[in-house]
């Protein structure tokens, strides 16, 4: 269950984040005058409010009193935060700051950014868009991955942290090499051989379990080599059982040093992203199963709104790839509420009638939504694990165009 929740957590956040930088791409200065900073965690936040003090003076010798004027009163903001903050967080700190057109008018964009992993090197830009390349690539597959490559020679071991491979150990066998012997001395070098290499996969083994086995987030493990070897070494017993639970790839590499690690992620990459997506495709049938022949699902807005505030949501699905938004109309004199669903945020006001309830006024739109947005919001008040579907297997795209993008895994079917 705990997985369970941590993945709907995952899920949301990684949503929510997505469509933050969705909206940070989208603002635009009138010059270079919107400021990206990426602080390292091993840097002292004086140090870079110390910094910008230079860059405050310097920016006296922008040419243009208006862009300079802005780049200065960002300078300041992101002085002043810092300031706040006080210690840089474990993981660093991104800033962004700057003037931004809104339309006709301008606003000052403020936004501090504790990033999931640590941020690597220390980046000071000044330009019209915000610099976000390192924070996109936040989105991408973050879960850690082991990776084992071998042959009777040697083994190394890593660990995939997002793009960053990182080795672990390293290990050298003792195995001979081929021989020209015969007869019995043949034989008993055979057996030498065989000898040794049980003692260097006892080896792997044992190096393969204290790498992987406290490993947070681990996701599965990746095993590589040239040869036979790695089907030899995991045909034994030398992985732990619940490490080799863990093996959800063996790819052919050329090499067994910390290149053959890369090599290895390269060619296991399918595996890698279908191991996310199997976990998704079951959910997904799973629902379909409940939908057409049991009773333990719902779908579309309304059915699934009132489902939520029944509390008889399990897991609510809802595709990456909806659309519209959830207006909600009140009437001022009695409280009287509807939800509406409307294509553009715009469309609310269209929906504007007389109180069916005290005739007295108009109902008002209190509230517009992003129809994911308002579904999550409403899911986490009362409980609910929330998984974000992807529209990349053929069950996430037939939930979408089938099922309308909104459906949800009942805990009862309320009567």
């Amino acid at each position: 269950m705990a997985e369970t929740a941590d993945r709907s957590h995952d899920s949301v956040e990684l949503y929510r984040f997505k469509r933050r930088i969705e909206e940070l791409e989208k603002l635009q200065g009138q010059g270079t005058e919107l400021i990206t900073i990426y602080i390292p965690p091993e840097k002292r936040l004086s140090d870079v409010v110390a910094q910008m003090r230079e860059e405050h003076s310097q920016a006296s010798n922008i040419k243009s009193k208006r862009t300079r004027k802005n780049v200065q009163s960002a300078i300041e903001v992101v002085m002043q935060r810092l300031k706040m903050v006080g210690e840089t967080p474990e993981n660093g700190l991104v800033v962004l700051v700057g003037t931004v057109q809104d339309g006709t008018k301008e606003k000052m964009i403020a936004e501090l950014i504790e990033p999931p992993e640590p941020v690597d090197r220390f980046i000071y830009r000044c330009d019209s868009r915000f610099y976000l390349e390192p924070l996109k690539e936040y989105l991408e597959e973050k879960d850690v991955y082991g990776v084992l490559v071998m042959d009777r020679r040697e083994a190394t071991i890593g660990l995939v942290k997002g793009k960053r491979i990182e080795p672990v150990k390293r290990l050298k066998s003792d195995v001979p090499g081929k021989h020209k012997a015969g007869g019995q001395s043949q034989r008993r070098f055979d057996r030498l051989i065989e000898h040794a290499a049980h003692e260097f996969y006892q080896e792997v083994g044992e190096a393969a379990r204290e790498a992987f086995e406290d490993v947070e987030n681990l996701k599965g493990i990746i095993v590589g080599g040239p040869g036979p070897t790695k089907e030899e070494f995991l045909d034994g017993d030398y992985l732990p059982k619940h490490i080799k639970e863990k093996v959800i790839a063996v790819v052919d590499v050329g090499n067994t040093d910390e290149s053959g690690l890369r090599e290895a992620l390269m060619r296991a990459e399918d595996a890698l992203k279908e191991a996310d997506l199997i976990k998704e495709k079951k959910l997904v049938q799973k629902f379909m199963e409940e939908a057409v022949n049991g009773d333990l699902a719902a779908y579309g807005v309304d059915e699934v709104e009132e489902m939520l505030n029944m509390g008889a949501v399990d897991t609510l699905l809802i595709s990456e790839d909806l659309e519209g938004y959830r207006a909600i109309l009140r009437c001022p004199e009695c409280g009287h509420t509807e939800a509406i669903t409307v294509e553009k945020e715009e469309d609310a006001q269209k929906h504007v009638k007389e109180c069916p309830s005290c005739g007295q006024a108009e109902l008002r739109v209190d509230e517009v939504k992003p129809l994911t947005d308002y579904f999550i919001d409403l899911a986490e008040r009362v409980g609910t694990k929330v998984e974000i579907i992807s529209t990349e297997t053929e069950e996430g795209a037939q939930f979408l165009n089938a099922f309308g993008g909104v459906g949800a895994l009942l805990r009862f079917r309320p009567r």
